[in-house]
């Protein structure tokens, strides 16, 4: 007895998969879920290249705003108002772009979200505005004042209060001859290695700054929130405020700071819906709820880089394939989402989770049976794919978030 438990003490703990692999290994689940259902559908457009630049195109300004609401949330404010912010950006980035081009258009239209940021830090900060009505009204008062920016300074050239005239665009750019090798491997239509032919060459092929910029941003927020004394006293904002002031941080400043990097975010979000190729300029209602779908793959990345830059890519993906025979490739995704749940139910089992595996057998029947017994989805509700995405993916997630602890709650020096 005393043997066997010397020799469990002295077994050495079974180290937990790092995040970053965990990550890789779902990203490769949902590869082959995907490739597979194209092979057994007949759908090679699940994993074309230009499905895949569609959902990069797409996905872009979601992961701008998904990091504007990173920044503002890990300082302990609520952005709701995200989706304001982008459309001052939009029309900020068209205002500039139009006339000095698309480099200025980008500037202004993180000076336009910064101004959207600032309106909220001040409501919410300074005067303890709940973080949800301040979020509310930045959203309307940035629809209203585009519109009436855009009656005022674009329909005298375009003849119409709605949009801009045509915005310059970024250069986009292209791995040649490597895109080329990708693009004959495609053509072959071989399982397996077409479909990771096409997503590759979409990610390398038609790729705008603003795009690069977007990923960039990605581990450069990881290193200044998590890796950089700044980043760990704005976290500390965001989890302990009474604490952080004890210990001279000034909890006011860096909440400011906050949020208006979070504005500054949301906004090039909107720009990257103008300045990339695919739209011609500002058009009133073109950010389209992104800003709150933004905010939601936030949650789903649970308020870490890596995590969002998957809820970015998931909802640009089921975006971009909506445009393309949506009714029947969207409908295809109740196969490989199947797929994915039954690799849930296998994982479980392995972990002897035995409720949360039966839980995943139910739901993979009740999305094959979706697929087994409609042949397409109806065009009214492939519009709305993102969104519906977006509820899914949230109720799915919601078990195991953690925000950052006083995200929302408001603050006085002193108390």
């Amino acid at each position: 007895m005393t043997s066997a438990f010397i020799e469990t003490a002295a077994a050495p703990a079974r180290r937990p998969m790092p995040g970053w692999a965990r990550a890789a290994l779902w990203v490769g689940i949902a590869v082959v879920a995907v490739s597979f259902t194209s092979y057994q559908t007949g759908l090679p457009e699940l994993t074309a290249s230009g499905t895949v630049q569609s959902a990069v195109r797409l996905g872009v300004p979601i992961l701008f705003a998904a990091l504007g609401g990173l920044w503002a949330e890990r300082a302990g404010v609520i952005n709701i108002g995200l989706e304001g912010m982008m459309i001052l950006g939009t029309w900020g980035g068209a205002w500039a772009g139009y006339q000095w081009g698309p480099l200025a258009g980008l500037v202004a239209a993180a000076v336009f979200g910064a101004l959207g940021g600032l309106l909220h830090a001040v409501a919410t900060v300074t005067f303890g505005v709940n973080h949800i009505v301040s979020g509310v009204a930045i959203n309307l008062l940035g629809a209203g004042t585009a519109q009436y920016l855009s009656t005022l300074v674009f329909e005298p050239v375009s003849q119409n209060p709605r949009e801009s005239p045509p915005v310059p665009k970024f250069d986009t750019y292209s791995a040649q001859p490597f895109g080329d090798w990708l693009q004959w491997l495609e053509d072959l239509q071989r399982v397996g290695i077409s479909d990771v032919a096409g997503i590759l060459g979409g990610l390398l092929t038609g790729v705008s700054p603003i795009t690069l910029l977007a990923y960039l941003l990605v581990p450069v927020s990881y290193l200044v929130l998590w890796r950089s004394p700044f980043g760990l006293r704005l976290r500390s904002c965001g989890e302990n405020p009474v604490a952080a002031e004890s210990l001279g941080v000034n909890v006011y400043l860096y909440k400011y700071s906050a949020v208006l990097v979070s504005g500054a975010l949301a906004g090039i979000g909107g720009a990257a819906l103008i300045l990339n190729p695919g739209q011609a300029g500002y058009l009133e209602g073109q950010t389209n709820n992104r800003g709150y779908i933004g905010l939601a793959a936030m949650i789903f990345g649970n308020w870490r880089p890596g995590g969002l830059l998957g809820g970015a890519a998931l909802f640009g993906y089921s975006d971009g394939l909506q445009l393309r025979d949506g009714e029947i490739t969207v409908h295809a995704l109740f196969y490989a989402a199947a797929l994915v749940l039954l690799a849930v139910v296998l994982l479980q089992m392995w972990r002897r989770n035995w409720f949360a595996g039966g839980v995943a057998l139910v739901a993979a029947g009740i999305v094959y049976s979706i697929y087994w017994y409609t042949d397409e989805l109806p065009e009214v509700l492939t519009a709305y794919t993102p969104h519906l995405v977006t509820l899914v993916v949230l109720a799915a997630a919601s078990q195991r978030l953690r925000p950052p602890a006083a995200n929302g709650l408001s603050y006085r020096r002193g108390s």
